[in-house]
Protein backbone atom coordinates (compact mmCIF):
# COMPACT_ATOMS: atom_id res chain seq x y z
CA UNK A 1 0.00 0.00 0.00
CA UNK A 2 2.75 2.44 0.98
CA UNK A 3 4.74 1.48 -2.11
CA UNK A 4 1.73 2.20 -4.34
CA UNK A 5 1.19 5.58 -2.69
CA UNK A 6 4.85 6.48 -3.19
CA UNK A 7 4.87 5.64 -6.91
CA UNK A 8 5.70 8.36 -9.42
CA UNK A 9 2.30 8.05 -11.12
CA UNK A 10 0.42 8.69 -7.88
CA UNK A 11 2.68 11.59 -6.99
CA UNK A 12 2.18 13.20 -10.39
CA UNK A 13 -1.60 12.82 -10.19
CA UNK A 14 -1.69 14.16 -6.65
CA UNK A 15 0.56 17.08 -7.62
CA UNK A 16 -1.64 17.99 -10.59
CA UNK A 17 -4.78 17.64 -8.49
CA UNK A 18 -3.34 19.83 -5.74
CA UNK A 19 -2.24 22.49 -8.22
CA UNK A 20 -5.67 22.41 -9.88
CA UNK A 21 -7.42 22.53 -6.52
CA UNK A 22 -5.31 25.44 -5.30
CA UNK A 23 -5.75 27.30 -8.59
CA UNK A 24 -9.50 26.66 -8.67
CA UNK A 25 -10.04 27.61 -5.05
CA UNK A 26 -7.87 30.70 -5.36
CA UNK A 27 -9.57 31.81 -8.57
CA UNK A 28 -12.96 31.05 -7.12
CA UNK A 29 -12.18 32.94 -3.93
CA UNK A 30 -10.94 35.99 -5.82
CA UNK A 31 -13.91 35.86 -8.18
CA UNK A 32 -16.32 35.46 -5.29
CA UNK A 33 -14.80 38.36 -3.40
CA UNK A 34 -14.90 40.69 -6.37
CA UNK A 35 -18.41 39.65 -7.42
CA UNK A 36 -19.74 39.87 -3.86
CA UNK A 37 -18.18 43.30 -3.42
CA UNK A 38 -19.66 44.43 -6.72
CA UNK A 39 -23.14 43.14 -5.91
CA UNK A 40 -23.20 44.61 -2.43
CA UNK A 41 -21.62 47.87 -3.54
CA UNK A 42 -24.14 48.35 -6.31
CA UNK A 43 -27.04 47.56 -3.99
CA UNK A 44 -25.62 49.82 -1.31
CA UNK A 45 -25.10 52.77 -3.66
CA UNK A 46 -28.61 52.40 -5.06
CA UNK A 47 -30.25 52.26 -1.64
CA UNK A 48 -28.29 55.20 -0.27
CA UNK A 49 -29.02 57.31 -3.34
CA UNK A 50 -32.73 56.49 -3.24
CA UNK A 51 -32.88 57.13 0.51
CA UNK A 52 -31.12 60.47 0.28
CA UNK A 53 -33.29 61.58 -2.63
CA UNK A 54 -36.49 60.50 -0.85
CA UNK A 55 -35.58 62.35 2.36
CA UNK A 56 -34.61 65.53 0.53
CA UNK A 57 -37.85 65.40 -1.43
CA UNK A 58 -40.17 64.90 1.55
CA UNK A 59 -38.60 67.13 4.20
CA UNK A 60 -39.97 70.40 2.75
CA UNK A 61 -43.50 68.97 2.84
CA UNK A 62 -43.56 68.74 6.64
CA UNK A 63 -43.60 71.48 9.23
CA UNK A 64 -40.64 72.00 11.46
CA UNK A 65 -40.17 71.34 14.30
CA UNK A 66 -42.17 68.19 13.82
CA UNK A 67 -44.63 66.66 16.25
CA UNK A 68 -44.97 62.89 16.75
CA UNK A 69 -47.71 62.54 14.16
CA UNK A 70 -45.54 64.40 11.72
CA UNK A 71 -42.58 62.07 12.41
CA UNK A 72 -44.78 59.01 12.00
CA UNK A 73 -46.16 60.27 8.72
CA UNK A 74 -42.69 61.27 7.57
CA UNK A 75 -41.24 57.78 8.36
CA UNK A 76 -44.14 56.02 6.69
CA UNK A 77 -43.89 58.27 3.65
CA UNK A 78 -40.17 57.51 3.20
CA UNK A 79 -40.76 53.77 3.60
CA UNK A 80 -43.37 53.81 0.85
CA UNK A 81 -40.92 55.36 -1.56
CA UNK A 82 -38.49 52.44 -1.52
CA UNK A 83 -37.95 50.28 -4.56
CA UNK A 84 -38.90 47.27 -2.46
CA UNK A 85 -41.58 46.73 0.12
CA UNK A 86 -39.09 45.95 2.85
CA UNK A 87 -37.88 49.41 3.77
CA UNK A 88 -38.11 50.14 7.49
CA UNK A 89 -37.58 53.76 8.54
CA UNK A 90 -36.86 55.36 11.90
CA UNK A 91 -37.19 59.14 12.25
CA UNK A 92 -35.75 60.82 15.35
CA UNK A 93 -36.05 64.42 16.46
CA UNK A 94 -34.47 65.00 19.83
CA UNK A 95 -36.54 62.94 22.30
CA UNK A 96 -39.20 62.09 19.73
CA UNK A 97 -38.93 58.99 17.51
CA UNK A 98 -41.26 57.26 15.10
CA UNK A 99 -40.99 54.15 12.90
CA UNK A 100 -42.66 53.19 9.67
CA UNK A 101 -43.64 49.86 11.24
CA UNK A 102 -45.52 50.27 14.53
CA UNK A 103 -43.64 49.04 17.62
CA UNK A 104 -40.49 48.37 15.55
CA UNK A 105 -37.54 48.08 17.96
CA UNK A 106 -35.03 48.75 15.16
CA UNK A 107 -32.51 46.37 16.74
CA UNK A 108 -30.13 46.64 13.80
CA UNK A 109 -29.23 50.21 14.73
CA UNK A 110 -26.12 50.25 16.91
CA UNK A 111 -25.33 52.97 19.44
CA UNK A 112 -22.07 53.71 17.67
CA UNK A 113 -23.83 54.38 14.38
CA UNK A 114 -26.42 56.53 16.06
CA UNK A 115 -23.69 58.55 17.73
CA UNK A 116 -21.90 58.95 14.39
CA UNK A 117 -25.07 60.30 12.73
CA UNK A 118 -25.90 62.54 15.69
CA UNK A 119 -22.49 64.14 15.77
CA UNK A 120 -21.85 64.37 12.03
CA UNK A 121 -23.32 65.72 8.86
CA UNK A 122 -22.63 62.85 6.45
CA UNK A 123 -24.53 59.73 5.57
CA UNK A 124 -23.41 56.69 7.54
CA UNK A 125 -24.06 53.06 6.65
CA UNK A 126 -23.09 49.59 7.77
CA UNK A 127 -24.02 45.98 7.10
CA UNK A 128 -25.49 44.07 10.01
CA UNK A 129 -26.16 40.34 10.34
CA UNK A 130 -28.76 39.15 12.80
CA UNK A 131 -30.27 35.69 12.99
CA UNK A 132 -28.38 34.68 9.84
CA UNK A 133 -29.99 37.58 7.94
CA UNK A 134 -27.98 40.39 6.44
CA UNK A 135 -29.31 43.96 6.34
CA UNK A 136 -28.03 47.33 5.23
CA UNK A 137 -28.51 50.10 7.81
CA UNK A 138 -28.23 53.72 6.57
CA UNK A 139 -28.38 56.81 8.74
CA UNK A 140 -28.29 60.47 7.75
CA UNK A 141 -28.83 63.79 9.55
CA UNK A 142 -31.16 66.39 8.00
CA UNK A 143 -29.57 69.83 7.68
CA UNK A 144 -31.06 73.25 7.13
CA UNK A 145 -30.93 74.46 3.57
CA UNK A 146 -28.90 77.56 2.74
CA UNK A 147 -27.52 79.43 -0.22
CA UNK A 148 -23.99 78.54 0.76
CA UNK A 149 -22.56 75.41 2.37
CA UNK A 150 -21.50 77.45 5.38
CA UNK A 151 -25.12 78.42 5.96
CA UNK A 152 -26.21 74.80 6.37
CA UNK A 153 -26.49 73.37 9.88
CA UNK A 154 -27.98 70.42 11.74
CA UNK A 155 -31.70 70.51 12.19
CA UNK A 156 -31.72 67.83 14.86
CA UNK A 157 -33.74 65.51 12.66
CA UNK A 158 -32.16 62.09 12.03
CA UNK A 159 -33.47 59.47 9.66
CA UNK A 160 -32.45 55.78 9.65
CA UNK A 161 -33.22 53.10 7.11
CA UNK A 162 -32.97 49.31 7.31
CA UNK A 163 -33.16 47.29 4.10
CA UNK A 164 -32.90 43.44 4.13
CA UNK A 165 -30.35 42.15 1.63
CA UNK A 166 -32.13 38.90 0.92
CA UNK A 167 -31.92 39.33 -2.84
CA UNK A 168 -28.25 40.22 -2.73
CA UNK A 169 -27.55 37.22 -0.47
CA UNK A 170 -29.32 35.06 -3.02
CA UNK A 171 -26.99 36.36 -5.72
CA UNK A 172 -23.98 35.57 -3.51
CA UNK A 173 -25.24 32.07 -2.68
CA UNK A 174 -25.82 31.40 -6.37
CA UNK A 175 -22.29 32.54 -7.07
CA UNK A 176 -20.89 30.19 -4.41
CA UNK A 177 -22.88 27.32 -5.87
CA UNK A 178 -21.59 28.09 -9.36
CA UNK A 179 -18.00 28.14 -8.10
CA UNK A 180 -18.46 24.84 -6.28
CA UNK A 181 -19.93 23.25 -9.40
CA UNK A 182 -17.05 24.53 -11.48
CA UNK A 183 -14.48 23.11 -9.04
CA UNK A 184 -15.43 19.45 -9.61
CA UNK A 185 -15.00 19.51 -13.43
CA UNK A 186 -11.76 21.43 -12.98
CA UNK A 187 -10.39 18.78 -10.63
CA UNK A 188 -11.56 15.99 -12.92
CA UNK A 189 -9.87 17.67 -15.87
CA UNK A 190 -6.70 18.13 -13.81
CA UNK A 191 -6.65 14.43 -12.88
CA UNK A 192 -7.17 13.48 -16.54
CA UNK A 193 -4.33 15.74 -17.61
CA UNK A 194 -2.19 14.32 -14.80
CA UNK A 195 -2.83 10.77 -15.99
CA UNK A 196 -1.92 11.70 -19.55
CA UNK A 197 1.21 13.53 -18.39
CA UNK A 198 2.15 10.64 -16.09
CA UNK A 199 1.71 8.21 -18.93
CA UNK A 200 4.00 10.23 -21.14
CA UNK A 201 6.60 10.62 -18.41
CA UNK A 202 6.43 7.07 -17.06
CA UNK A 203 6.61 5.28 -20.41
CA UNK A 204 10.35 5.94 -20.87
CA UNK A 205 10.90 5.43 -17.14
CA UNK A 206 9.32 1.97 -17.32
CA UNK A 207 11.39 1.20 -20.40
CA UNK A 208 14.51 2.28 -18.50
CA UNK A 209 13.55 0.08 -15.55
CA UNK A 210 13.04 -2.95 -17.81
CA UNK A 211 16.32 -2.29 -19.56
CA UNK A 212 18.18 -1.91 -16.26
CA UNK A 213 16.72 -5.19 -15.02
CA UNK A 214 17.71 -6.85 -18.27
CA UNK A 215 21.27 -5.57 -17.86
CA UNK A 216 21.32 -6.87 -14.28
CA UNK A 217 20.25 -10.32 -15.56
CA UNK A 218 23.25 -10.40 -17.87
CA UNK A 219 21.73 -9.31 -21.19
CA UNK A 220 24.32 -6.64 -21.87
CA UNK A 221 23.14 -6.06 -25.44
CA UNK A 222 19.97 -4.37 -24.14
CA UNK A 223 19.39 -0.89 -25.60
CA UNK A 224 16.67 1.75 -25.34
CA UNK A 225 14.89 3.46 -28.22
CA UNK A 226 15.55 7.20 -28.10
CA UNK A 227 12.58 9.44 -28.91
CA UNK A 228 12.67 13.21 -28.94
CA UNK A 229 15.32 15.51 -27.52
CA UNK A 230 14.18 16.16 -23.96
CA UNK A 231 15.82 15.16 -20.68
CA UNK A 232 14.37 11.65 -20.82
CA UNK A 233 15.78 11.20 -24.30
CA UNK A 234 19.19 12.32 -23.00
CA UNK A 235 18.84 9.80 -20.17
CA UNK A 236 18.04 7.00 -22.64
CA UNK A 237 20.99 8.00 -24.80
CA UNK A 238 23.30 8.01 -21.77
CA UNK A 239 21.98 4.59 -20.73
CA UNK A 240 22.75 3.19 -24.18
CA UNK A 241 26.28 4.58 -24.09
CA UNK A 242 26.83 3.16 -20.61
CA UNK A 243 25.44 -0.24 -21.60
CA UNK A 244 27.65 -0.34 -24.68
CA UNK A 245 30.73 0.53 -22.63
CA UNK A 246 29.79 -2.07 -20.01
CA UNK A 247 29.24 -4.73 -22.66
CA UNK A 248 32.62 -4.01 -24.19
CA UNK A 249 34.36 -4.05 -20.80
CA UNK A 250 32.70 -7.29 -19.73
CA UNK A 251 33.50 -8.93 -23.05
CA UNK A 252 37.13 -7.90 -22.65
CA UNK A 253 37.22 -9.21 -19.09
CA UNK A 254 35.69 -12.50 -20.21
CA UNK A 255 38.26 -12.82 -22.98
CA UNK A 256 41.05 -12.15 -20.47
CA UNK A 257 39.53 -14.58 -17.96
CA UNK A 258 39.13 -17.28 -20.58
CA UNK A 259 42.71 -16.74 -21.69
CA UNK A 260 43.96 -16.98 -18.12
CA UNK A 261 42.00 -20.18 -17.57
CA UNK A 262 43.33 -21.71 -20.76
CA UNK A 263 46.84 -20.69 -19.77
CA UNK A 264 46.49 -22.25 -16.30
CA UNK A 265 45.01 -25.41 -17.77
CA UNK A 266 47.68 -25.67 -20.46
CA UNK A 267 50.52 -25.01 -18.01
CA UNK A 268 49.12 -27.52 -15.54
CA UNK A 269 48.75 -30.12 -18.25
CA UNK A 270 52.25 -29.53 -19.56
CA UNK A 271 53.72 -29.74 -16.07
CA UNK A 272 52.17 -33.10 -15.28
CA UNK A 273 54.59 -35.12 -17.43
CA UNK A 274 57.84 -33.67 -16.05
CA UNK A 275 56.38 -33.73 -12.56
CA UNK A 276 55.58 -37.40 -12.90
CA UNK A 277 59.22 -38.05 -13.82
CA UNK A 278 60.49 -35.87 -10.99
CA UNK A 279 58.21 -37.66 -8.51
CA UNK A 280 59.54 -41.01 -9.65
CA UNK A 281 63.12 -39.81 -9.21
CA UNK A 282 62.43 -38.33 -5.78
CA UNK A 283 60.81 -41.59 -4.67
CA UNK A 284 64.06 -43.41 -5.58
CA UNK A 285 66.16 -40.76 -3.87
CA UNK A 286 64.00 -40.98 -0.72
CA UNK A 287 64.72 -44.71 -0.52
CA UNK A 288 68.47 -44.09 -0.80
CA UNK A 289 68.55 -40.98 1.43
CA UNK A 290 69.51 -43.02 4.49
CA UNK A 291 72.82 -43.97 2.89
CA UNK A 292 73.78 -40.43 1.93
CA UNK A 293 75.66 -37.88 3.98
CA UNK A 294 73.59 -35.49 6.05
CA UNK A 295 73.74 -32.47 3.72
CA UNK A 296 72.89 -34.52 0.66
CA UNK A 297 70.07 -36.36 2.48
CA UNK A 298 68.60 -33.01 3.61
CA UNK A 299 68.72 -31.67 0.06
CA UNK A 300 67.06 -34.83 -1.26
CA UNK A 301 64.23 -34.63 1.30
CA UNK A 302 63.72 -30.91 0.52
CA UNK A 303 63.50 -31.64 -3.20
CA UNK A 304 61.06 -34.46 -2.51
CA UNK A 305 58.81 -32.27 -0.33
CA UNK A 306 58.75 -29.37 -2.79
CA UNK A 307 58.09 -31.76 -5.69
CA UNK A 308 55.12 -33.17 -3.79
CA UNK A 309 53.78 -29.65 -3.12
CA UNK A 310 54.23 -28.73 -6.78
CA UNK A 311 52.39 -31.87 -7.84
CA UNK A 312 49.53 -31.04 -5.45
CA UNK A 313 49.37 -27.50 -6.82
CA UNK A 314 49.24 -28.74 -10.41
CA UNK A 315 46.50 -31.22 -9.52
CA UNK A 316 44.50 -28.44 -7.81
CA UNK A 317 44.93 -26.18 -10.82
CA UNK A 318 43.76 -28.97 -13.12
CA UNK A 319 40.69 -29.50 -10.90
CA UNK A 320 39.85 -25.78 -10.89
CA UNK A 321 40.31 -25.68 -14.66
CA UNK A 322 37.77 -28.47 -15.05
CA UNK A 323 35.27 -26.54 -12.91
CA UNK A 324 35.81 -23.39 -14.95
CA UNK A 325 35.46 -25.27 -18.23
CA UNK A 326 32.24 -26.96 -17.11
CA UNK A 327 33.88 -30.35 -17.46
CA UNK A 328 33.59 -31.42 -13.82
CA UNK A 329 31.12 -34.32 -13.73
CA UNK A 330 29.22 -35.59 -10.70
CA UNK A 331 29.07 -39.42 -10.47
CA UNK A 332 26.47 -40.29 -7.89
CA UNK A 333 26.45 -43.48 -5.89
CA UNK A 334 24.39 -44.73 -2.95
CA UNK A 335 26.94 -44.96 -0.12
CA UNK A 336 27.18 -45.08 3.66
CA UNK A 337 28.27 -41.55 4.51
CA UNK A 338 29.69 -42.32 7.95
CA UNK A 339 31.80 -45.15 6.54
CA UNK A 340 33.01 -42.87 3.72
CA UNK A 341 34.16 -40.24 6.24
CA UNK A 342 35.99 -42.91 8.31
CA UNK A 343 37.84 -44.09 5.19
CA UNK A 344 38.86 -40.50 4.41
CA UNK A 345 40.37 -40.08 7.86
CA UNK A 346 41.99 -43.52 7.87
CA UNK A 347 43.62 -43.10 4.44
CA UNK A 348 45.39 -39.98 5.64
CA UNK A 349 46.31 -41.18 9.10
CA UNK A 350 43.89 -38.86 10.91
CA UNK A 351 41.62 -41.49 12.45
CA UNK A 352 43.19 -41.10 15.91
CA UNK A 353 43.89 -37.36 15.56
CA UNK A 354 40.37 -36.13 14.80
CA UNK A 355 37.50 -36.51 17.28
CA UNK A 356 34.47 -37.86 15.45
CA UNK A 357 30.75 -37.93 16.08
CA UNK A 358 29.38 -40.19 13.35
CA UNK A 359 26.23 -42.30 13.04
CA UNK A 360 26.42 -46.07 13.23
CA UNK A 361 27.23 -47.83 9.94
CA UNK A 362 24.24 -48.16 7.66
CA UNK A 363 22.16 -45.52 9.45
CA UNK A 364 22.83 -42.57 7.16
CA UNK A 365 23.01 -43.31 3.45
CA UNK A 366 22.71 -40.97 0.46
CA UNK A 367 23.44 -40.48 -3.20
CA UNK A 368 26.67 -38.50 -3.50
CA UNK A 369 29.91 -38.60 -5.48
CA UNK A 370 32.29 -40.62 -3.23
CA UNK A 371 35.47 -39.14 -4.69
CA UNK A 372 34.29 -35.55 -4.38
CA UNK A 373 32.94 -36.15 -0.86
CA UNK A 374 36.39 -37.46 0.06
CA UNK A 375 37.99 -34.29 -1.34
CA UNK A 376 35.55 -32.06 0.59
CA UNK A 377 36.14 -33.74 3.96
CA UNK A 378 39.90 -34.10 3.45
CA UNK A 379 40.34 -30.44 2.56
CA UNK A 380 38.29 -29.21 5.53
CA UNK A 381 40.04 -31.48 8.04
CA UNK A 382 43.47 -30.63 6.61
CA UNK A 383 42.64 -26.93 6.81
CA UNK A 384 41.58 -27.35 10.48
CA UNK A 385 44.73 -29.30 11.38
CA UNK A 386 47.08 -26.84 9.62
CA UNK A 387 45.52 -23.52 10.50
CA UNK A 388 43.38 -24.18 13.55
CA UNK A 389 44.20 -25.81 16.86
CA UNK A 390 43.72 -29.22 18.36
CA UNK A 391 41.43 -30.88 19.08
CA UNK A 392 39.62 -31.02 15.72
CA UNK A 393 36.07 -32.38 15.68
CA UNK A 394 34.25 -34.01 12.75
CA UNK A 395 30.48 -34.41 13.09
CA UNK A 396 27.89 -35.93 10.73
CA UNK A 397 24.12 -35.89 11.17
CA UNK A 398 20.90 -35.76 9.15
CA UNK A 399 18.27 -33.01 8.96
CA UNK A 400 15.24 -32.02 6.86
CA UNK A 401 15.13 -29.05 4.54
CA UNK A 402 12.22 -26.60 4.29
CA UNK A 403 10.39 -28.95 1.88
CA UNK A 404 10.89 -32.07 3.94
CA UNK A 405 13.82 -33.43 1.93
CA UNK A 406 16.75 -35.28 3.53
CA UNK A 407 20.05 -33.44 4.02
CA UNK A 408 23.40 -34.52 5.40
CA UNK A 409 25.27 -32.01 7.56
CA UNK A 410 29.03 -32.28 7.99
CA UNK A 411 30.73 -30.04 10.55
CA UNK A 412 34.50 -29.66 10.94
CA UNK A 413 35.47 -27.57 13.97
CA UNK A 414 38.89 -26.67 15.37
CA UNK A 415 40.04 -25.12 18.64
CA UNK A 416 42.22 -22.34 17.26
CA UNK A 417 41.85 -18.58 17.33
CA UNK A 418 39.00 -18.49 14.85
CA UNK A 419 38.69 -16.40 11.68
CA UNK A 420 38.89 -12.61 11.73
CA UNK A 421 35.88 -10.65 10.47
CA UNK A 422 37.89 -9.15 7.62
CA UNK A 423 39.02 -12.60 6.48
CA UNK A 424 35.64 -14.38 6.78
CA UNK A 425 34.20 -13.20 3.39
CA UNK A 426 37.32 -14.46 1.56
CA UNK A 427 37.93 -17.91 3.04
CA UNK A 428 36.62 -19.64 -0.09
CA UNK A 429 38.43 -17.33 -2.53
CA UNK A 430 41.10 -18.81 -4.74
CA UNK A 431 44.72 -18.28 -3.66
CA UNK A 432 43.58 -16.29 -0.62
CA UNK A 433 45.85 -16.62 2.41
CA UNK A 434 45.76 -14.71 5.67
CA UNK A 435 48.79 -14.06 7.82
CA UNK A 436 46.82 -12.49 10.67
CA UNK A 437 43.80 -14.68 11.29
CA UNK A 438 45.72 -17.92 11.18
CA UNK A 439 49.26 -19.18 10.64
CA UNK A 440 50.56 -18.70 7.15
CA UNK A 441 49.33 -21.36 4.74
CA UNK A 442 51.83 -23.69 3.15
CA UNK A 443 49.29 -24.99 0.64
CA UNK A 444 48.16 -23.71 -2.74
CA UNK A 445 45.31 -21.59 -1.47
CA UNK A 446 42.91 -23.59 -3.62
CA UNK A 447 41.73 -26.23 -1.17
CA UNK A 448 38.71 -24.38 0.20
CA UNK A 449 37.82 -23.06 -3.27
CA UNK A 450 37.78 -26.64 -4.61
CA UNK A 451 35.71 -27.69 -1.59
CA UNK A 452 33.12 -25.01 -2.32
CA UNK A 453 32.93 -26.02 -5.99
CA UNK A 454 32.44 -29.69 -5.12
CA UNK A 455 29.70 -28.86 -2.61
CA UNK A 456 27.97 -26.58 -5.11
CA UNK A 457 28.17 -29.33 -7.73
CA UNK A 458 26.16 -31.53 -5.34
CA UNK A 459 23.56 -28.77 -4.98
CA UNK A 460 24.63 -28.11 -1.38
CA UNK A 461 26.07 -25.23 0.61
CA UNK A 462 29.18 -24.64 2.69
CA UNK A 463 29.75 -21.84 5.16
CA UNK A 464 32.39 -20.76 7.67
CA UNK A 465 31.81 -19.30 11.11
CA UNK A 466 33.44 -18.84 14.50
CA UNK A 467 32.30 -20.88 17.49
CA UNK A 468 31.32 -19.04 20.68
CA UNK A 469 33.77 -21.19 22.68
CA UNK A 470 36.59 -20.42 20.25
CA UNK A 471 37.85 -21.82 17.00
CA UNK A 472 36.37 -21.99 13.52
CA UNK A 473 33.68 -24.31 12.22
CA UNK A 474 32.95 -25.20 8.59
CA UNK A 475 29.47 -26.57 7.86
CA UNK A 476 28.60 -28.50 4.70
CA UNK A 477 24.96 -29.26 3.84
CA UNK A 478 24.38 -31.85 1.10
CA UNK A 479 21.05 -33.05 -0.30
CA UNK A 480 20.81 -36.83 -0.09
CA UNK A 481 18.11 -37.30 -2.71
CA UNK A 482 18.88 -36.59 -6.38
CA UNK A 483 17.15 -37.37 -9.63
CA UNK A 484 18.01 -40.42 -11.65
CA UNK A 485 20.53 -38.60 -13.81
CA UNK A 486 23.84 -40.36 -13.76
CA UNK A 487 25.81 -37.18 -13.34
CA UNK A 488 25.62 -33.44 -13.02
CA UNK A 489 28.05 -31.19 -14.81
CA UNK A 490 29.56 -28.06 -13.31
CA UNK A 491 28.74 -24.75 -14.95
CA UNK A 492 31.79 -22.94 -16.32
CA UNK A 493 33.22 -19.92 -14.65
CA UNK A 494 31.23 -20.15 -11.44
CA UNK A 495 32.07 -19.52 -7.85
CA UNK A 496 35.37 -18.82 -6.30
CA UNK A 497 33.50 -19.12 -2.97
CA UNK A 498 30.48 -20.78 -1.48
Amino acid sequence: MLRALSSLRVRLVVAFALVAAVATVTTGALTFREARTGVLQQSQDTVIEDFRERVNTLVPNYRFPPARPDLEAFAADIARGGRSDNWRVLAVYRELSATSVPADSFRELSPAMREAVHSGSATVFQRVTRDARSSLVVGMPVTFAGQHAADRGPSGLEVYLTVPQTEEQGYVDALVTAIERATVPALALAVLLALLAARGVLRPVRALRRATRSIAEGRLDTRLKVHGSDELADLSHTFNETAAALEESVAELRRMEAGARRFAADVSHELRTPLAAMSAVTDVLDEDAAGLDDDTAMAVRLISEETTKLADLVNDLMEISRFDAGAAALHLDDIDLAESLRRTLASRGWLHTVHTSLPEPGVLRGRVDPRRLDVVVANLVANALKHGGLPVHLRLYEQEDAEGGRQAVIEVADSGDGIEDGVMPHVFDRFYKSDTARTRSEGSGLGLAITAENVRLHGGTVRAANRPQGGAVFTVVLPLEHDDAAQRTARPGKGDRS
